[in-house]
């Protein structure tokens, strides 16, 4: 099992450590520089949402193998509110913090795989992958 990097999110500051980070570690796994970009954004989504709905939290990174495949796990965890609504809150246009509400949808269009688990007041967790091609 590779480790993961774990980074904690609590500034803005923290959300550009991530990106960093996130790219540094796709690098690795020679992903072009458009999965590249494609990284750093969905890490912005979710990072804005730790930020935005729960203060704080964390981004962890971890390269994953699956079937022979190489890629990047993120996982997003915050122990906020919760979702109260996961399948409106990944609709495009949904908010409720005034946003464009392209966040969650956006991250979930960027990678290849997306799960989301909520809990009322106990916070989220998403969990993203993208697979080196």
């Amino acid at each position: 099992m590779n480790p993961e990097l774990r980074i904690p999110i609590a500034t803005d500051r923290d959300i550009v450590a991530a990106r960093q980070e996130g790219r540094r570690i796709a690098a690795t796994l020679n992903f072009s520089q458009s999965d590249l970009t494609v990284i750093a954004a969905a890490i912005s989504e979710v990072a804005r949402n730790i930020l935005t709905y729960a203060a704080t939290g964390h981004i962890a990174i971890q390269v994953v193998e699956r079937a022979g495949r190489r890629g990047v796990a993120l996982v997003a965890h915050d122990e906020g509110p919760g979702i109260q609504d996961i399948t409106l809150a990944l609709q495009d246009g949904y908010s409720t913090s005034g946003s464009l509400g392209l966040g969650l949808p956006g991250a979930r269009r960027l990678m290849d795989e997306f799960e989301i688990h909520s809990n009322a007041g106990r916070g989220t967790t998403v969990t993203m992958r993208k697979w080196a091609r």
